[in-house]
């Protein structure tokens, strides 16, 4: 297939499971592989406890990860059934499901990047066509494999002004610059997993909703110095990180601050290091537009239209859906697979030239 202006849209399930491990997110997008045709449904499934745990059990290993990858793929099963029950869409008319795996170990610097979640056992439950494992052939070639949403942004925003940035905080939190000639994509720092992990750690919360804890304590700007000193803020574009980069530094960074400082002190982080990416851009934006669960979090947006010089807005100002656009992205990204069409280019992952990728599992029926 190719990817001409002529060829026919396809309908598309993409599946996402990101680095905040709250879940897997579910979108039906019609696209021809460039052009978006129509933004369909969407839904989200929380992971139940037992699934969270055993991918929390085995982040950052690449062993025994048998059971936590049955326990992954039944959850995309049941998020497909339950989209296809809730939605007046059936699986015959689905062309395709990307399916983007649930992230246990991103290493491009060691030529590694796991995702697990058995994209053949979907297009054997399903009949259908799916395509996995996005970032290994980018990472196999020298590029860091993420981000991967540049070539969806570029797509979505065609009618927009530019230039303008587009922010994803989810675990890890990454920018997407584009004008009219070009896109630079890297990952700017840690997203809301630190800050996940330190609520969870010290309350019975997941997470710290609409960033409360963090907006009545006081960011220790000493711990903060401490944390912006690593070394990857000083590294140049194309970047990226996995979840856990910052783990260790964190825990002993705010070990001491009392639950609501540690909040705040871990807020400033993330949004001082999206500062200090904007710095790395060609030209300021016009616009930044946030998606994921960080634009939820009323304290880290506060904190970044402080920093930032341009506008700061959830990304359904502009009509767009912040919980569903990686699981959109991915639908993209198998469509652009199916017609050889390139996932990443040298400004937003570092690979020497537009980059293939993905990989094809045949519905085994058909």
């Amino acid at each position: 297939m190719t990817g001409k202006s002529d060829a026919p849209n396809l309908c598309a399930l993409g599946l996402m499971s990101g680095t905040s491990l709250d879940g897997v997110d579910i979108a039906q997008i019609t696209t021809d592989g460039e052009k978006i045709v129509e933004l369909g449904p969407s839904v989200t499934i929380p992971y139940n406890e037992e699934t969270r745990h055993q991918i929390l059990a085995v982040l950052g290993k690449s062993k025994y990860l048998e059971s936590a990858e049955n326990m992954v793929t039944e959850a995309y099963i049941g998020a497909i059934r339950t989209f296809l029950e809730t939605n007046p869409t059936t699986i015959d008319n689905i062309d395709v499901i990307g399916v983007h795996g649930q992230t246990i170990m991103h290493a491009p610097n060691l030529g590694q990047t796991i995702q697990i979640g058995n994209p053949r056992s979907l297009a054997s439950e399903f009949n259908t066509t799916v395509v996995g494992d996005f970032r290994s052939n980018d990472v196999a070639h020298g590029g860091e494999g993420a981000p991967l949403a540049p070539v969806f942004h570029r797509a979505l925003s065609s009618n927009l002004r530019k230039p303008i940035a587009i922010l994803n905080i989810g675990g890890v939190a990454n920018l997407t610059w584009i004008d009219h000639h070009s896109m630079i994509a890297f990952d700017t720092g840690p997203g809301n997993a630190l800050l996940d992990d330190w609520v969870t750690e010290q309350t019975e919360m997941k997470m710290d909703k609409h960033g409360a804890l963090a907006e009545t304590g006081t960011v220790s700007r000493k711990t903060l110095e401490k944390l912006l000193n690593d070394p990857f803020f000083t590294l140049p574009a194309p970047k990226s990180l996995d979840r856990n980069h910052f783990k260790t530094l964190s825990r002993a960074a705010v070990e001491g601050l009392n639950l609501q400082d540690g909040a705040a002190t871990l807020t400033a982080f993330t949004s001082e290091a999206i500062s200090m990416g904007a710095k790395q851009l060609p030209k300021p934006p016009r616009k930044w537009l946030v998606s994921g669960g960080g634009r939820k979090n009323k304290t880290l947006m506060d904190y970044l239209q402080k920093l930032l010089p341009a506008p700061v807005d959830p990304v359904e100002v502009v009509g767009w859906s912040g919980d569903s656009l990686e699981a959109q992205l991915m639908g993209f990204l198998a469509v652009r697979t199916l017609r050889n069409l390139p996932l990443s280019y040298p400004l937003t992952t570092g690979v020497p030239f537009p980059m293939k990728g993905g990989v094809l599992f045949p519905s085994p029926h058909n």
